[in-house]
């Protein structure tokens, strides 16, 4: 039967029209066809330039323009995460923030004498032994054999040393025998006079109650930093033993530590004071720390429309070996920050009147991908032991305390408990104080991960203090003034006042002008874009449409062409796989449909004349010749407007 006219015109396109565009059979002649029909001129340029030199210079143009456009869009994508800085300044009336005030000697002494007398009785032994020390007597060293008819458990835990400088050997100062010191060496420096020997170095020695091999010894160059230090490991250890509610009995009262006070020019009391209860500072009292849900504020700057307070420092009463200064410490913060006395108090004198002056600021930072910081801290893995909003100091510490925990089985004193665990003491827990300084020690160094772990917060309020003092007070006001204060404490008192157990806090706002700092994105993502679309249309003269047109050539179409390629060599494998199997030798017509298939084609897809030549013939069969031409086709003349070439030749003949 003939083949209908319609199939065999299309059969004969398919076998002379070229395959262009995303049916191309290889990437040569899809990336010819990409750059003849692109908006990019730069490609286009590339093919229909004539010869060698003009066509490398378009090729060097285009892959210059390629290159300037990636580094201007890296550029404008390491931009696209920066942020600027505004600063803004309101004058309104401002929150006054929480005040915080301790003092400097966190127990009465006359209060702990019976929980230290032991460990002052040890002290003052050491320093007659070292100095010739001796309270009323004249100062005379004793011999060692005076002091061990004396020793205690301080002692026997943990001997003060004599060490020789420039050697490793170290003197006993409890049984007097010497020895070779073992392990690690840390030596504290200090600006303070040394002893009167200069080879004499005052330390002590830590070891593992696990093993007794494993020491470190902690020298000072001053004896007054050593023995302070070594009383210090001792106080934590008894205080850790004492209960809560007995310490805040110790400790200042409210009506102990206040004498006056006043808040924008009217009189306030202990009522506006909450206490807590510091572990190194005991009783401290907060002012406006609104746990009553009412938080003070001032309309009006100046020293007068601040907190004024004249605080009773009772010299007489402190622990001479604890603390060596004289006054209070304050620390100004917000209400839901835990104040950090220890790292950040500012420290007020006795007999002066000291005035800080505030600048308030709040500040807030860009979170991820901006900046490596937290808003709440719930992303930190690190339990918050404050009760507190977050903050690095809180997350530090936390981390420390549950680090310790983990590490020594207790607690360090001077932070807050983890659930579950206890403060350490001699009793339960003989090798903490070596547990302690090893783990302090890789804290400093950054061993311990606190510091990779722990961020800055991004939201935080800061008080920018100015400090100034003056004598208080006046030599002509001082008589009348401390009679009338001894006349308005003489009930609790009951001695005369003198001007070194007083102190005069003033705290206010300089102005009032609030600075807000926050950081915004430099650029946001509809700024990005006309970048990318300027750098295009610059460089490339090349729109969204371009891309999209790159994207689906360079990616789509080549990964078609290419998992076209492959499966059709897989095809082929199986193919001869299965007739290998099957020991039968290829048909004659299977060789024949074979070879006049286009392998490159699938479907639809048109050959090109080159594919066509490298069509494989069939074996064993006489080269095709050319088939007589085929008079029926002359019917097909009212199919068409115009008469073929071919059938026109016919036609005439």
């Amino acid at each position: 039967a003939a083949t209908a006219p319609g199939k065999k015109i299309t059969a004969r396109l398919k076998r002379t029209l070229p395959v262009r565009g995303p049916q191309a059979p290889t990437l040569s002649e899809l990336m010819r066809w990409y750059c003849l029909n692109t908006n990019t001129h730069g490609c286009r340029r590339i093919v229909v330039s004539r010869g060698r030199l003009r066509r490398l210079l378009w090729i060097l143009l285009t892959l210059s323009a390629v290159g300037l456009i990636l580094w201007q869009c890296a550029e404008l994508l390491m931009n696209y995460y920066s942020a600027s800085v505004s600063v803004t300044v309101q004058f309104q009336k401002l929150p006054f923030p929480a005040v915080t005030i301790c003092n400097i000697n966190p127990y009465k002494y006359s209060a702990m004498k019976e929980y230290l007398s032991e460990l002052d009785k040890e002290t003052k032994k050491a320093l007659e032994t070292f100095y010739g020390f001796s309270e009323g007597k004249s100062k005379v060293r004793r011999s060692v054999d005076e002091w061990n008819s004396t020793g205690s458990e301080f002692f026997q835990q943990i001997p003060l040393l004599k060490v020789e400088d420039f050697s490793r050997m170290a003197t006993d100062l409890h049984s007097g025998q010497k020895r070779k010191i073992e392990g690690s060496v840390f030596h504290k420096d200090s600006s303070i006079v040394n002893s009167g020997d200069s080879n004499d170095i005052i330390g002590f020695q830590l070891c593992d109650a696990n093993n007794s091999s494993d020491c470190a010894l902690y020298t000072f160059s001053s004896g007054v930093n050593a023995i302070q230090e070594w009383y210090k490991l001792h106080y934590m250890n008894i205080m850790a033993q004492i209960p809560l509610e007995t310490k805040e009995k110790l400790s200042y009262s409210a009506d102990d530590l206040l004498l006056t006070c006043f808040f924008d020019g009217l009189s306030c009391d202990k009522r506006h004071f909450t206490r807590f209860h510091h572990p190194l500072h005991g009783n401290c009292y907060t002012f406006n720390s609104g746990e009553n849900g009412t938080i003070l504020s001032t309309s009006t700057g100046g020293s007068e429309y601040g907190l004024q307070v004249v605080l009773y420092i009772d010299e007489a009463d402190y622990n001479p070996f604890l603390v060596t200064s004289t006054g209070a410490k304050i620390i100004v913060h917000d209400q839901n920050e835990y104040p950090f006395i220890e790292d950040i108090g500012t420290e007020i004198e006795t007999a002066a009147a000291t005035s800080i002056g505030m600048h308030f600021t709040r500040s807030r930072k860009l979170s991820k991908p901006y900046s490596d910081c937290t808003e709440t801290g719930a992303d930190i893995p690190v339990e918050n032991l404050y009760n507190k909003s977050y903050s690095l100091q809180i997350c530090l510490h936390s981390c420390f305390q549950k680090a310790m925990v983990q590490s020594c089985g207790c607690a360090q004193y001077a932070q807050p408990l983890p659930a579950g665990a206890e403060y350490c003491n001699y009793k339960k827990n003989p090798n903490w104080m070596y547990c302690y300084y090893r783990l302090h020690e890789k804290f400093v160094k950054e061993q311990l991960g606190c510091q990779q772990i722990c961020k800055d917060a991004c939201s935080f309020k800061e008080w920018a203090l100015t400090t100034s003092i003056a004598q208080w007070p006046s030599a002509v006001s001082e008589d009348w003034m401390l009679r009338v204060l001894s006349w308005d404490k003489g009930q609790k008192l009951n001695k005369k006042l003198n001007k070194t157990d007083l102190a005069n806090l003033m705290v206010f706002y300089k102005d009032l002008n609030e600075r807000f700092i926050s950081e915004n994105p430099a650029n946001t993502l509809v700024i990005l874009l006309s970048n990318f679309g300027g750098q295009l249309g610059l460089w490339m003269s090349c729109s969204v449409v371009c891309v999209i047109e790159i994207v689906e050539v360079f990616f789509i179409d080549s990964l078609s062409i290419v998992m076209r390629r492959q499966w059709q060599k897989a095809k082929k494998w199986w193919n001869d796989r299965k007739r290998g199997s099957s020991g039968k030798a290829p048909q004659a017509s299977d060789v024949e449909r074979q070879g006049h298939d286009n392998p490159v084609c699938i479907d639809e897809d048109l050959p090109t004349f080159t594919t066509a030549l490298r069509l494989p013939l069939p074996q064993d069969s006489p080269l095709p010749r050319t088939p007589p031409p085929n008079y029926s086709t002359l019917r097909l003349e009212t199919a068409f407007t115009e008469q073929l070439p071919d059938t026109l030749e016919l036609g005439q003949h």
